[in-house]
């Protein structure tokens, strides 16, 4: 799979050096913006706002808890702002390290951004009843599921209330997370 050009167009935004570097190794002309941590500073917000109006801005965080800010504070800034994610397997270091884009394998990254989200005001036919009976909430094994329904539809891991508000930012509909709740259980 090679990323197609209208990728490379977009501006990247990811956590810090780190990263940048990972993305260069595999994409030389690709160019990122660093949030240098969760702390996510005005300016940052203000470079990222300007060039949403005449680029296409991707967000890149770890898949961990201070990723997922940062992502929030991203999109609530550049709410068209296009969403590529990693699985936390995909983001393990391979010796020492925090989870990470830094660490994930050429495959994953090309996987992630070409399997873009975007955050829309859509309809979901999912509700809160639907999505416990489905055990993606308050279970034994709800965290596990929704690791793994979050890998099959490429939305990343959230705690119970972020997978459901997720699924909904993206439109997720109750006949599409069936199924990959299915799948999930059936180890497909």
């Amino acid at each position: 799979m090679v990323l197609n050009k209208k990728n490379f167009d977009a501006v990247i935004v990811v956590e810090g050096k780190d990263d940048t570097i990972r993305l260069k190794q595999f994409f030389p002309g690709i160019e990122t913006v660093e949030t240098n941590g969760s702390a996510v500073s005005d300016e940052v917000l203000a470079q990222l706002k300007k060039l949403s109006q005449t680029r296409q801005i991707i967000v890149f965080t770890d898949p961990d808890f201070n990723g997922e800010r940062i992502r929030r504070i991203v999109t609530n800034a550049v709410p068209n702002a296009k969403q590529a994610f990693i699985t936390r397997k995909e983001g393990e270091p391979h010796k020492k390290g925090s989870l990470g884009v830094e660490h994930a394998s050429k495959e994953a990254l090309e996987r992630a951004l070409s399997d873009l989200h975007e955050v829309a005001p859509q309809k979901s036919d999912l509700t809160e009843l639907e999505y416990h009976k489905l055990g993606l909430a308050g279970g034994s094994g709800s965290r596990k599921l929704r690791e793994q329904v979050g890998i099959k539809l490429s939305v990343g891991y959230g705690n119970s209330k972020q997978f459901y508000s997720r699924l909904h930012t993206f439109g997720i509909s109750l006949n599409e997370l069936k199924r990959a709740v299915e799948e999930a259980k059936n180890g497909k």
